[in-house]
């Protein structure tokens, strides 16, 4: 669920027909038969708003239902110039075409898509080989599953750490009713609401001026008796650095402590694997758990996929599993919902055998150096960047201006700039006690070749350009209110929940922290 929808009343929409012209007087009925013949255009539908809040009475033929749709959705972005999501947006015919046969079974249902249940199998075996799960033992019983996202896995990765704390602390004797989890302030949102959920207290590793990734010393320090676990992330959303989990680690057993890993590897699960495969991470070190990762980011699947892996059944806990039949054959269900389409695992498996780890180190390497020339090419025209460069971080670009340049306009500004040109490249608020930082940010995916690469360099520089300009003619604060009330004229906010708008419980509530897209 992206936005909580507000369902309007009555008056509401009562209100809202009263700014609209009323041309009840005028005869505009199609003369002759009113039914659907060889024009969408010419029928009624065309001259009628799409039905909003209540179902229509009557039926309407299935071409105008799909030509009014599909002009409508003509208002939304063009998903290949959206270079704030992580988020895949190109997959070749052939995996399309598979998802597609796919789209009407039920993965869930073990009994009746046996194959289907059998290649999420195949997926989980050849993720958790790439992690290095410890297969080397005879009896590893090394186990994971597939999710709608890193998300899911998240919320499953810190039900498992928290259950599993629980049976030890009643085992001893012990209070289990204050469990806590360390990150990093700069989290996905994902892990507030497991969190939060789960009651599970948050106890963060603020970033600061210059560190925009855990601390390992700061995070073990706030390791205590109820630490149920401490989230490393490989690949943070706002400046895609690395979390150094294996100084994590080391201090853990250093000072044997007892307390698991779980690595959020959404994004860069796939990347590090094979751009910066000298980088320990993952299942060599002895207290990392669990490792989640997006299949739907650089898994290279359309959204809707992730994955999760468990080192072993220890840190697993029966309690969660439940064991179910009625649909025909014995399976064990460990998910936070239950039946869900099986295209998106068969895409993931796709992905897997086409391109093989060959295939991935090449566009992963290729997004890698792309992603340097977009840094190379913001920082010669002046920003500062946030992010590091040669595959040792996601290949993403994250800048900010130079305080120094003195100007009167911000990131937010150059955002709302390029997305007037087309491009989607968002302006952040970094975490809390990060000095009050700005930032914008570019994810490089698959698809944005080096051509586009330099279209986006110079819709930049005339972004700059533009706002130098209105700077120097003295009109920046009219720039600014125009800004303003174009977000607020935005036709669709006027379908959002505002009552939860001054929440105070998030770090975006108390501290003003854009939460990143992911």
């Amino acid at each position: 669920m992206v936005h909580l929808g507000k369902v309007p009343t009555h008056k509401e929409l009562e209100d809202q027909k009263k700014d609209l012209p009323d041309v009840s007087g005028l005869d505009l009925e199609p003369r002759g038969s009113d039914q659907f013949t060889a024009s969408v255009y010419g029928s009624h539908y065309a001259a009628m708003d799409l039905p909003k809040h209540e179902m229509p009475e009557e039926m309407m033929p299935k071409e105008v239902a799909y030509r009014m749709i599909k002009d409508d959705l003509t208002l939304d972005g063009t998903p290949t110039l959206n270079l704030a999501s992580f988020v895949t947006t190109y997959m070749e015919e052939e995996a399309e075409k598979l998802m597609v046969d796919a789209f009407s079974k039920n993965f869930i249902d073990y009994e009746e898509y046996p194959v289907s249940a059998d290649i999420q199998n195949r997926c989980v075996s050849m993720i958790a080989r790439l992690f290095n799960a410890p297969l080397h033992d005879e009896n590893a019983q090394v186990m994971g599953t597939s999710t709608i996202g890193s998300s899911e896995a998240i919320m499953l990765g810190t039900l498992a750490m928290k259950k599993r704390w629980q049976k030890k602390r009643i085992a001893a004797g012990k209070d289990a009713s204050k469990p806590n989890i360390v990150m990093n302030s700069a989290v996905q949102v994902c892990w507030e609401k497991a969190a939060r959920y789960f009651d599970v207290e948050e106890k963060y590793v603020y970033c600061e001026e210059g560190r925009y990734v855990i601390d390992p010393k700061q995070a073990v320090d706030l390791v205590d008796e109820n630490t149920i676990g401490v989230c490393s992330i490989l690949g943070t959303t706002y400046t895609g650095e690395y979390e150094d989990t294996k100084a994590i680690n080391d201090l853990l057993v250093e000072r044997n402590i007892d307390c698991p890993i779980h690595v959020d590897a959404a994004s860069g699960g796939f990347v590090a694997p094979f751009v910066n495969p000298d980088l320990i991470w993952d299942f060599k070190l002895e207290k990392v758990v669990s490792i989640n990762v997006s299949g739907h980011k650089y898994g290279l699947v359309y959204p809707g996929v992730g994955w999760v892996v468990w080192r072993d059944p220890e840190f697993l806990p029966k309690e969660l599993i439940f064991n179910i039949n009625y649909l025909g054959a014995d399976q064990a269900s460990f998910t936070l919902n239950f039946s869900r389409g099986a295209s998106q695992v068969i895409g993931q498996y796709y992905q897997l055998i086409r391109l093989g780890k060959s295939g991935y180190r090449n566009i992963m390497c290729n997004i890698t150096c792309t992603a340097d020339y977009l840094a190379a090419s913001v920082e010669k025209m002046g920003f500062l960047l946030m992010c590091q460069t040669g595959g040792k971080g996601l290949p993403l670009v994250a800048f900010r201006l130079n305080p120094k340049d003195g100007h009167q306009f911000d990131e937010f500004a150059i955002a709302h700039q390029l997305r007037e040109r087309g491009w989607v490249v968002p302006a952040y608020t970094m975490a809390p006690h990060a000095g009050t930082l700005k930032m914008m940010r570019v994810v490089v995916r698959e698809d944005f070749s080096r051509s586009r690469c330099d279209a986006l360099i110079a819709d930049l520089k005339l972004a700059v350009q533009e706002l130098v300009k209105i700077s120097d003619a003295g009109s920046i604060d009219q720039y600014k209110d125009h800004v303003q009330r174009q977000k607020q004229a935005g036709k669709h906010r006027k379908g959002l929940n505002q009552h939860y708008a001054d929440e105070q419980h998030s770090l975006k509530g108390k501290h003003g922290k854009t939460h990143a897209v992911c």
